[in-house]
């Protein structure tokens, strides 16, 4: 998987880049027919190694859907990777501000990985 040319892409973008996951398909495994869990899995992973972050984190298994690349050290990156942690807690019924997703609610599914 050689995701430098999205890399590039979100930095050119001040560190947010919306894509198709068609697109992201095309450079992780072209020769796939469809995207699967398991490769999603491995696309987030590579991300993470090159200091990307999606949102949604659970990246979709559908090439119609779009998702948003974001520089992890940005601060619109910090704000999601903050976000994502209340969501985890909040699934493991931690969450130090509960009001907060009843507030949000769809942010919840979009945060969650």
């Amino acid at each position: 998987m050689d995701f430098t040319v999205i890399a590039h892409a979100v930095e050119v973008d001040d560190g947010i880049k919306r894509l198709s996951m068609r697109f992201i398909k095309k450079y992780a495994a072209p020769e796939r027919s469809r995207l699967s869990a398991e490769l999603c899995e491995q696309i987030s992973k590579a991300f993470d190694d090159l200091g990307l972050i999606t949102l949604p984190r659970r990246l979709p298994t559908s090439e119609n859907e779009f998702v948003f690349v974001i520089e992890k050290s940005s601060p619109l990156g910090q704000t999601v990777e903050v976000a994502s942690n209340l969501a985890t807690l909040d699934r493991l019924g931690q969450n130090p501000a509960p009001w907060l997703f009843e507030n949000f609610p769809e942010a919840r599914a979009q945060l969650t990985r």
